[in-house]
């Protein structure tokens, strides 16, 4: 096989591996009963003017899996962080005692986990369509290499090998999806 077929192909699989990575990052977010430094990722804290991650102004840590702490660096930033965690709407009440931030994660209801569970399954369409949108321009880009004169068994073979690869990767999100799904309706 040429250089430019193994091309197409490697750049295939990494790009799918990269749309698993990103799925699985998704499913950190999407908290499954149990408290994860995770849950607190995307908010942004009004540090001296500036809108900051939160992990970059404090320390946090779940010292068992319903309660959170936030610890942060300077004291004088408890009530920003404390604004911007209410403010990022993810339904925690912070509860403040001067040194550090308490939030107590509550218990799912059966609604609310059937609820992240559709969550969980619109990520992993999200990470289907992606991997169909890799397959589509590695084809496009077999089709370009067989104009440019590399021989049609060769054309044969490379999409072979990427629909194998589609076929290895959507099946990798399903089982990603059924773990995350036991895991969100695990009382």
């Amino acid at each position: 096989m040429n250089e430019e077929v193994r091309f197409v192909i490697d750049e295939a699989e990494e790009g799918m591996q990269h749309a698993i990575g990103h799925l699985d990052r998704e499913f950190q977010k999407i908290r499954a009963g149990k408290a994860s430094p995770a849950m607190l990722e995307g908010v942004k804290v009004d540090y001296y003017g500036t809108m900051t991650p939160i992990d970059q102004v404090s320390n946090i840590n779940t010292p068992d899996p319903r309660q959170i702490i936030v610890q942060p660096w300077e004291k004088s930033m408890l009530a920003p962080i404390e604004k911007a965690i209410m403010a990022a709407n993810l339904g925690f009440n912070p509860q403040n005692n001067g040194e550090v931030l308490r939030i107590a994660v509550p218990p799912l209801t059966e609604e609310r986990r059937r609820d992240l569970v559709k969550k969980a399954k619109a990520e992993v369409e999200n990470a289907k369509v992606t991997i169909r949108n890799i397959r589509r321009s590695a084809m496009d880009s077999g089709k370009k290499l067989e104009k440019e004169g590399v021989p049609e068994d060769e054309i044969k073979q490379l999409e072979k090998e990427i629909q194998a690869l589609t076929d290895k990767f959507t099946e990798k999100v399903d089982k990603l999806f059924d773990l995350k799904e036991k895991d969100i309706m695990t009382v």
